[in-house]
């Protein structure tokens, strides 16, 4: 019998037996249970038993932390439950029609943003040298730099053709065949002639499907289903080219048929919809991105407006939602500024200088998180002062011509064809604006407390104990703030174990110790090791990013594995996670705290990879 039979049957009992559980999964310290009606759990009595070490009710999950052994009792719990196994949230997570839908339009439109900012930040420089006499449109060097950067947006149908079958589940490259077809030669050349076209006798619409959003991702859901269709009732001998071949078969003309036709004019209804509202007030409309824009990020929901800004750009050939999230930005620069200016403690400052940095330059999860959001008026400020700036934005015309970077690197696809003028002009004027109201809100109205300071201090460890106990080094690039600011009280509260959290800078986990890898989690997220003296180490990147189900990570260590200081365990795509909506704070735990004398912090600020910041103390 398993050791931890009885403490699996025990928590199934407090949570209401098995007919309340919906599903169960774990993640890197605890098991995660969606249940019918939570009044029907003990959460005192779970917390009160030995092998747990508490319970968290949150985001409609009852969240039972066991700690390093999680998969163990994981195991045990499915078995005498008789539940489904998962290893993440990925399906327990999505109920509800808009939940899924905002997962399905994270998913899809993720993997292609950087490439669409790179895009569109080339689009961008073009208009800058067009705008300054140094290129003209019929030069042999624009036309080459040109189709480079309006290629992604040509063929959009052939690249969200692949992200979008592949989040449905189907074959990406029958997605991508189907997107080509919509923007196939002969066929686009026909609609730009004016000519008529049937299939079996039926009329087609034919439509410009190019940078077209809506119509290729219904296509690949259908196709997806198609795709599953045949796959379950055709030989696996042949399957391989006989679904491929019914699936563009039955879906490509129905797509030209039906599909397309029917999403196009959903398309242009979104796009004229959103017009109409813009044009009612373009002050009201910008400004209110600028205010909420960052509300939204915190909640994922700004992904519902991804697909109505590319769809703006396509139809309408401009969006002024970019111009709101430009506004929003640098309305938390402002405040995270000013916060830096008025603080005293070394920490503080260092933490708002380098959240203001980043924030220039389109991230700001480390200045909300970090700085405005805990002290809560200066996250309050920055809205104001992104509205503030969209009113700016609002007033003077401005809008985006094309998808371009973060922060700064937005600016310059806000220059119209003609030049510059002063629409142009109002993103510049607009995020001024935006900082400087924030920044003066937040430097004459917030007053630092001494319990704010402390909350975000690191005090560094006496030089006594350099000499003394196993030394843990930085297993990520970043800074250095106190566990205690870690936004989930299992790690906050010490119930883990002792140790510090880091806010990363760039994406790769070293190995801390020399050692062994203990446990490499399935969604990648989180690694536990034991150094050669039997500390055991727990590294989680980001808050809740189980959800990912191992989505931006990549890991290059497993179970088992001995490692040395320095080691590459785990890479993930910092940007990618932020753009997500993830708190990307990584908490470095010592998971067996209490077989010590103490866990020492010996830094503060900023730190390099394998550069010492915890002293474990016999």
């Amino acid at each position: 019998m398993s050791q931890y039979k009885a403490l699996a049957d025990d928590i199934i009992r407090h949570v209401g037996g098995k007919g309340n559980v919906k599903s169960v999964f774990h993640c890197a310290t605890r098991l995660r249970f969606k249940l019918k009606d939570e009044r029907k759990a003990n959460a005192e009595a779970l917390k009160n038993h030995d092998g747990v070490i508490t319970v968290v009710q949150s985001g409609g999950q009852f969240q039972v932390v066991i700690g390093n052994n999680v998969p163990y009792v994981y195991q045990d719990v499915v078995a005498a439950g008789g539940f489904q196994t998962s290893s993440n949230d990925d399906e327990a997570e999505k109920t509800g029609v808009f939940n899924r839908l905002i997962d399905v339009i994270a998913g899809i439109f993720t993997p292609i943003l950087g490439p669409m900012a790179g895009s569109g930040l080339l689009k961008g420089l073009l208009a800058i040298l067009v705008a300054f006499g140094l290129l003209t449109q019929d030069m042999g060097t624009y036309i080459v730099l040109n189709a480079a950067a309006d290629a992604l947006f040509y063929f959009l149908p052939v690249i969200l053709g692949h992200s979008a079958a592949k989040k449905f589940g189907g074959n990406p490259y029958i997605g991508m065949i189907i997107g080509g077809a919509l923007v196939y030669p002969a066929i686009v050349a026909m609609q730009g002639a004016g000519e008529t076209l049937t299939f079996l006798n039926l009329p087609v619409v034919l439509m410009s499907y190019a940078s077209s959003v809506i119509p290729i991702i219904l296509a690949a859901y259908v196709s997806s289903k198609v795709e599953r269709f045949f796959n379950a009732r055709t030989h696996e001998a042949i399957r391989n080219f006989t679904t491929p071949m019914m699936a563009l078969l039955i879906v490509v003309p129905l797509t030209f048929l039906a599909i397309g036709p029917v999403a196009t004019y959903a398309s242009q209804g979104l796009a004229n919809g959103y017009s109409f509202l813009y044009e009612l007030s373009p002050i009201v409309a910008i400004a209110f991105i600028g205010a909420f824009w960052q509300v939204l990020v915190m909640f994922g929901l700004h992904w519902g407006l991804v697909p109505i800004i590319i769809n703006n750009l396509a139809v309408v050939g401009m969006d002024t939602i970019v111009v709101g999230v430009l506004m929003a930005t640098f309305g938390q620069v402002g405040a995270t500024l000013a916060i830096t200016l008025k603080a005293r403690d070394p920490k503080t400052k260092g933490l708002g200088t380098s959240s203001t940095i980043a924030g220039v330059f389109g991230i700001t999860e480390p200045a909300i998180y970090g700085l405005t959001l805990p002290r809560k008026k200066p996250f309050v400020f920055g809205m104001l002062g992104g509205a503030a700036g969209g009113v700016v934005g609002g007033m003077l015309g401005t809008a985006a011509y094309a998808m371009g970077g973060l922060g700064v690197f937005s600016v310059p696809v806000m220059i119209p064809a003609a030049g510059l003028d002063m629409t142009f002009y109002g993103a510049l004027i607009g995020l001024a604006v935006a900082t400087l109201v924030s920044f003066g809100l937040t430097f004459m109205f917030h007053k630092e407390t001494a319990q704010e300071e402390e909350a975000a201090r690191v005090e560094p460890a006496p030089v006594l104990i350099d000499s003394v106990g196993t030394p843990i080094s930085s297993p990520v690039k970043g800074e250095v703030v106190a566990l205690e600011t870690v936004r989930d009280e299992v790690f906050s509260s010490g119930a883990m174990g002792k140790g510090i959290a880091i806010m990363p800078t760039e994406g790769v986990v070293y190995a801390p110790f020399d050692g062994e890898v203990v446990t490499v989690y399935q969604s990648k997220h989180a690694i536990g090791l034991r150094s050669n003296d039997g500390v055991e180490v727990l590294i989680h990147v980001g808050l809740d990013t189980v959800q990912l189900g191992g989505k931006h990570f990549e890991t290059f260590v497993k179970d088992g594995q001995p490692v040395t200081e320095g080691d590459v365990l785990v890479k993930f795509d910092l940007e990618a996670l932020a753009q997500a909506g993830y708190d990307t704070i990584t908490p470095v735990i010592v998971t067996n705290t209490g077989n010590y004398l103490d866990v020492l912090p010996t830094h503060v600020g900023i730190v390099e990879p394998n550069h010492g910041v915890l002293r474990v103390l016999a």
